[in-house]
């Protein structure tokens, strides 16, 4: 005798389908990451508990090469990156920063101007303490 096949549970783990509650919920606060390094901006969007709603990069936004680091760039980045957002509902956000590149601060101004108030601006930039062992000397 064969065994009855188990329906599969709508929104169950096992079969991966969420249904339509992602795209419909209202996230009033939200953090927003931003990695500057010297060769691309990243910009993550997440709501408090840490999901990730939308991301952009410099990369995506079709900058290639050396362009890809600059202040532009993250501009441009970080306006892709909200555009979701607005549809959301958010209001307020955390901006944190951590890297050392260009795009810093233009990607900070780019959130402003779309009329999201800053909760707060962290900068996370790691800080060595004492930093790599350096190579040994060379002998000549």
């Amino acid at each position: 005798m064969a065994k009855p096949i188990p329906r599969p549970r709508i929104g169950s783990r096992r079969n991966g389908r969420i249904g339509s509650r992602k795209s419909g919920r209202r996230i009033p606060k939200g953090i927003i990451h931003i990695q500057a390094g010297f060769n691309n901006t990243i910009v993550t969007v997440t709501d408090i508990r840490g999901r990730v709603i939308s991301w952009s990069s410099a990369g995506t936004c079709g900058f290639r090469g050396p362009r890809r680091g600059t202040p532009f760039a993250a501009e441009t980045a970080s306006k892709h990156a909200i555009r979701k957002l607005v549809d959301r509902g958010i209001q307020r956000a955390e901006v944190r920063v951590k890297g050392p590149g260009l795009g810093r601060e233009a990607a900070v101004r780019a959130i402003g101007v779309s009329g999201i108030k800053f909760m707060s601006i962290k900068d996370l930039t790691p800080i060595p303490h004492n930093g790599c062992r350096p190579p040994k000397k060379r002998r000549i």
